[in-house]
Parts: structure tokens; sequence; C-alpha cells
């Protein structure tokens, strides 16, 4: 998203924030009303999988997928379809997110072992037909934020040393900075899996 590393540690981390809040207020409205949404869970693991393997960055993998769960709502799409469109949506996120020499190369995504238990080969025109589709439908516009593109920023503030746990003052602060992060990106990965839901109680 044309950030640069580590931004919610710069001056210009609040001004960014409040972009990428803007942004956010903006996006498209995911109905999941796909034909084929008892599949989204097996096509958000493809990209988690293929993503994990490229180490691809976190907000590359989110991207991914928002992708696909917005085409996926727009469009009745066979399975065959569905495994070029989900590869598709990650490749435009890598190209997105990451830099030029960390984009899966035509080549070595074939040469994966899921690809032949898929029965799928990826052709250079084939691949461009459908990120050309994907870009049409999305009008170009892949500045998406999800909530990977928030969560080092949220991290950054979410604990300090005025905290206190039980009343007291909190015993090793790098002790509480390390759970709090190993817990956010356990929940960021669910996160993929489905549209979380959380409950808030007012009694």
């Amino acid at each position: 998203m044309e950030l640069e590393g580590q931004w919610w540690k710069g001056q210009l981390a609040g001004d960014i924030y409040q972009a990428l809040r803007y942004k956010e207020i903006k996006l498209p409205s995911y109905k999941g009303q796909s034909p084929q949404l008892n599949l989204r869970r097996y096509f958000a693991d493809l990209i988690a999988i293929v993503s994990n393997r490229y180490r691809l960055c976190p907000t590359a993998r989110h991207l991914a997928v928002y992708l696909l769960d917005l085409f996926m709502d727009r469009y009745d799409i066979t399975v065959q379809q569905l495994h070029m469109v989900a590869l598709s949506c990650l490749l435009l996120a890598s190209k997105f997110e990451e830099r030029e020499d960390r984009v899966p190369k035509l080549e070595t995504l074939n040469s994966l072992g899921c690809m032949s238990s898929m029965n799928l080969v990826l052709t250079k025109q084939g691949l461009l037909h459908m990120e050309l589709l994907l870009l049409e439908t999305f009008q170009w516009n892949l500045y998406l934020p999800t909530a990977a593109h928030f969560i080092e920023y949220y991290l950054s503030i979410a604990v300090n040393e005025a905290d206190l746990h039980d009343g007291w003052p909190m015993a090793c602060l790098e002790k509480t900075v390390l759970y709090m992060t190993k817990y956010a990106d356990y929940f960021l990965e669910v996160s993929l899996q489905g549209k979380l839901k959380f409950c808030c109680c007012f009694t």
C-alpha cells in the first residue's frame, strides 16, 4: 500500500492512521451472498498456505482474502475458476503490498505440490486476464485497508508503563507486550477463516 516499513513508529503515524481509517469507512460492503460461500474457507486457506510458502507479509495475505470475498460476493464462479481467482487475488495483493522481488513467479507457482494435486496449470495469459478482470471489478482501486494494516499501529500503543494489572503495576512490560503481540497475531490469522462476530453486552 505504498507505506514505508514500520510506518507506525514514524512522525507521520497519526496522519497515516487517519488516512487508513478514512479509506476503511468507505470500503465496499461484504454481503456474504456468494453461491460458493461454503467453499470460502477452503480458498482462504489456499491463499494462506501459498502466502506462507512465499513468506508474504500479513497485509498482502489479508488483502488477497478480502479481494476474494468481494469478488465471490458479486459473481457465480465455477470451482475450477475459483482456484484461478484466489491465486490471482494473492498475486495482485502481493504486487500491491510487497517488493517486486518478493512477488511469486508463475513458474514457481506451477511447481507447488498443491497445484498438481488440483490438476491446475496457470498460464501467463490466463493470469493476466484474471488480474485485469479483478482490477476492473474493483475499479483499479486496491487501496483497501484490512485489520492487518492497523495491527502494528494498535500494538505500538496498546501497552504502556502506566497500565495496571489487577490494580498493580505490571511486573514485566516486555513480557506483556510479547503476549499481546502473540495473541493479536493469532486472532489476526483466525479472522481470515471467516467473518468474526463480536458481541458487546451491557448490563
